[in-house]
């Protein structure tokens, strides 16, 4: 059973695909979907960080105080939309993804911190890229500078105390995978 959604918490929402498909077959397919991402979501929940693979999706964010179908629906709206899209291009019916997406609370600062980590680390330990970097469909860059962005971005950098720190943990996380980042705030 799946963690209740419940207002002003920390969440993991993930989901993968419904067997041995590409939720994203071109790299067209990222950008779609994080605008799609933005436009459901935004409404309903503060995003914090993702990363975006090709056969899942990973997303960590904050609900607002919002009805917990309101939150159900704003994800059933972007797995749908997103669904129909991708099987007009592609000429496929059926679903796309393999199941409602799951979630996982995150209770503690430290977990948060963790999660953002690890999620951000999804594509070095898939084997896609060898610097995170380098990979262009997680929020880690988009973290990292100062163009306008959707992400909560003051706040996962306070977090982590600054954007020097956020690197830094990012680098530790690498190398030591069971790092739990831990900051005095000044």
């Amino acid at each position: 059973m799946y963690d209740k959604i419940e207002g002003d918490r920390y969440y993991h929402i993930f989901n993968q695909a419904n067997g041995m498909i590409d939720i994203f077959k071109e790299s067209r397919n990222y950008p779609f979907f994080i605008n799609k991402m933005e436009y459901h979501l935004t409404p309903v929940c503060e995003i914090l960080a993702f990363c975006l693979l090709k056969d899942q999706f990973h997303i960590i964010l904050k609900s607002k105080e919002e009805a917990e179908s309101k939150i159900l629906d704003a994800f059933n709206n972007l797995h749908s939309e997103y669904t129909q899209s991708y099987n007009k291009a592609y000429n496929r019916s059926g679903d796309l993804f393999e199941d409602s997406f799951k979630r996982k609370l995150i209770e503690s600062n430290e977990l948060l911190k963790n999660t953002i980590l690890h999620t951000h680390h999804l594509p070095i330990a898939s084997g896609t890229v060898k610097h995170i970097m380098s990979y262009p469909w997680s929020s880690y860059n988009e973290i990292m500078d100062n163009d306008i962005t959707f992400l909560e971005r003051d706040f996962v950098l306070e977090l982590f105390n600054d954007s020097a720190n956020f690197a830094a943990a990012h680098e530790a996380f690498k190398s030591n995978p069971s790092f739990i980042p831990t900051f005095e705030q000044q």
